[in-house]
């Protein structure tokens, strides 16, 4: 993208992922402009921020004409797949990302296309799990699509960013264990914060990798 003002699409900031992302876009100077597209509103205002309220991901057709004009999309919208049967998370993690990416490139074929997946992802599609087979295939049929670049975010274990707000309550207790996985297991622990600005280093700077693990997303958060 080179040297242009970052204008972002955000999804996914009710969640833990997605606010973390956010707070670094509206932080960032490289950053000119976000649009986050929710069910419920965020509650938060901010210069740079304009939120859309829209309830069904998979029908985009009644706000498209507020989708054009950006450059970058950070993909943060997801669910687990505990308890879940495949055609239901199928639904919501290809179906769904593929409806929102597919709109997107139409609209905007330059986009840099940020996708969070997850550390164990099966870009093979055949492997025994079913979440990271449909994560792949996600994955691999996002690179298809006419953006500019898609890039599939890896990471492991995220220490959430102090002070927000959709932290899962879990991490308050297993914190502790961040300091000593990252210094044994780099690759799959990293900041909320060092995955945002990761996001917004490859959307200014291309990344010689569409697959994006810990160890590159700590890297890239230093540039």
């Amino acid at each position: 993208m080179n040297n242009k003002g970052i204008r972002a699409i955000i999804t996914g900031t009710t969640g833990m992922v997605g606010e973390g992302v956010l707070h670094e876009c509206l932080q960032n100077p490289l950053v000119e402009a976000v649009l986050i597209i929710n069910r419920k509103s965020l509650g938060i205002t901010h210069p740079k921020l304009t939120e859309i309220i829209h309830t069904d991901f998979y029908d985009l057709s009644p706000i498209e004409k507020h989708l054009s004009g950006y450059n970058a999309c950070y993909f943060c919208l997801g669910v687990s797949s505990v308890g879940m049967k495949e055609p239901a998370y199928f639904k919501v993690t290809y179906t769904l990302t593929m409806h929102v990416a597919e709109t997107l490139s139409r609209l905007n074929p330059g986009m840099i296309f940020c996708y969070v997946s997850g550390a164990g992802t099966d870009s093979t599609e055949k492997g025994r799990s079913m979440w990271a087979r449909v994560k792949g295939k996600t994955e691999n049929a996002l690179r298809k699509l006419p953006f500019h670049r898609a890039y599939a975010f890896r990471p492991g274990f995220i220490k959430p960013i102090k002070g927000l707000h959709n932290a899962h309550p879990l991490y308050k207790y297993i914190g502790w264990v961040f300091p000593i996985g990252r210094s044994l297991f780099p690759n799959g622990f990293c900041t909320l914060s060092e995955l945002g600005l990761a996001m917004i280093h490859v959307t200014i700077n291309d990344y010689n990798k569409d697959v994006i693990n810990g160890v590159d997303i700590i890297q890239l958060a230093k540039e």
